[in-house]
């Protein structure tokens, strides 16, 4: 579980953040969905520490992150994966060293066992025998397979994810929402997805948060969403030709 707990963020006099608190559980697909400029991303920054909170605190299972130092953070974070928008894949690196970065950084385990990890993560992201592929030489949707198994590829407790199906058409995007859903009901990770996906929200949004002009507007799930009087979530939800239909 992640609890942030009344969050502030700005930049300059630009208030990003404002007093956002948001409980992400083990085990779910938690979601974060908001309009451009809403504070989303942001939000996600502040999770992982790449931003610094102005006041209030985050807390991963009960461990408070806000207050950590560089040490105990460099620790914690050999629990978190990170699957980064458009994947972020070292296009000088083939498969096999990509998804052993994270091994080869912040272990000392043996090559072979490290090569037995790639291709155990590789497996079960239906990926085999593509090891010695290069970045160029994979589809969209496989790199972000790939993406995702070095993502795992330490065991992590906690998995975020921006953006997961950025790029892709929507029956590969359906495949990659169910891969993180699996991976994470199967390792009871706690997963966090930013996404504007609308299909991402409806398929696999165990629990769902609506960030309106940077506050918690809405909290609920993909079966609650579709039936809600909050006005702004209605004209973000139902905002396009092919989401409208649905409340017909």
């Amino acid at each position: 579980m992640i609890e942030a707990r009344n969050i502030n963020k700005t930049f300059g006099d630009h208030h990003v953040l404002k007093d956002v608190s948001c409980i992400f559980e083990k085990g779910k697909t938690n979601l974060i969905i908001g309009q451009s400029g809403s504070g989303k991303t942001v939000l996600m920054k502040c999770l992982v520490g790449l931003f610094e909170v102005d006041s209030g605190m985050v807390a991963y299972d009960d461990r408070n992150f806000t207050t950590m130092n560089f040490e105990q953070r460099k620790t914690l974070r050999k629990e978190i994966g990170m699957l980064f928008q458009g994947g972020a894949l070292f296009d000088s690196m083939n498969v096999e060293e990509n998804v052993m970065f994270p091994l080869n950084m912040f272990t000392k385990e043996l090559p072979g066992e490290k090569l037995e990890r790639v291709n155990f993560v590789l497996k079960r992201v239906n990926l085999e025998n593509v090891n010695k592929l290069m970045p160029s030489e994979l589809s969209g949707g496989m790199r972000k397979r790939v993406a995702i198994a070095r993502a795992i590829a330490m065991k992590p407790q906690y998995l975020f994810c921006d953006e997961p199906n950025s790029g892709l058409d929507p029956l590969t995007s359906g495949v990659i929402d169910h891969l993180i859903r699996e991976i994470t009901e199967e390792y009871e990770i706690t997963t966090i997805v930013n996404t504007h996906d609308m299909n991402s929200v409806l398929s696999i949004g165990d629990s769902v948060a609506y960030i309106y002009k940077g506050q918690l507007w809405w909290k609920g799930d993909k079966e609650t969403i579709l039936h809600t009087d909050n006005a702004e979530l209605n004209e973000f939800v139902f905002g396009t030709e092919l989401t409208s239909r649905l409340k017909r």
